[in-house]
């Protein structure tokens, strides 16, 4: 079995849980994350994870989740069983439940430097307009890249244009 963190660098832990399960599908995947964005959810369900827990979880609680999903079963962390609790609650009342999840799941904050990235800002003139320290862009531009699935700040800025990610944040240089 693989105990995956999504927040890898390179491919992403949605991407590698997908190439994994392509090359090698009977190997069970555990998702070990802090991130609990819907989106992500339902990439990592359809990159075919077999569980997720948020990190914090308990350490017995992990300990059964790697035995859960190592003998083949799913485990799924509160948030994600409420979430699919709801979903087929809403489908067995006979609503039509909103299959269209966001693309992404960013932050105001994260919108407003992915507007500054497209402004071809760097991580210093980001900090100083925004008055905060380049290392606390530093973490928001990785959580962007994550979330966008994205290897780097060309490709955040141009899916931002073609989706239109930015247009409630315009900004001034």
């Amino acid at each position: 079995m693989v105990l995956l963190d999504v927040g890898l660098p390179g491919i992403g832990g949605v991407e590698a849980c997908r190439q994994i399960k392509q090359n090698h599908p009977e190997i069970p995947i555990l998702v070990l994350t802090s991130h609990s964005q819907k989106s992500l959810i339902e990439r990592l369900i359809k990159a075919g994870a077999s569980g997720y827990c948020l990190k914090g979880i308990e350490p017995n609680l992990l300990i059964l989740a790697l035995h859960s999903v190592a003998a083949g079963a799913s485990w799924w962390d509160q948030t994600v069983t409420a979430e699919i609790r709801t979903f087929f609650d809403n489908i067995a009342s006979g609503e039509t439940p909103n299959l269209a999840i966001a693309d992404h799941d960013l932050t105001q904050r994260e919108q407003e430097i992915l507007a500054l990235i497209v402004e071809g800002k760097n991580n210093q003139e980001i900090a100083n307009l925004l008055h905060i320290t380049s290392g606390t862009v530093r973490s928001h531009v990785h959580t962007i890249l994550q979330k966008l699935e994205v290897r780097d700040r060309t490709q955040a800025a141009i899916l931002a244009i073609q989706k239109g990610l930015i247009s409630k944040f315009p900004t001034k240089s």
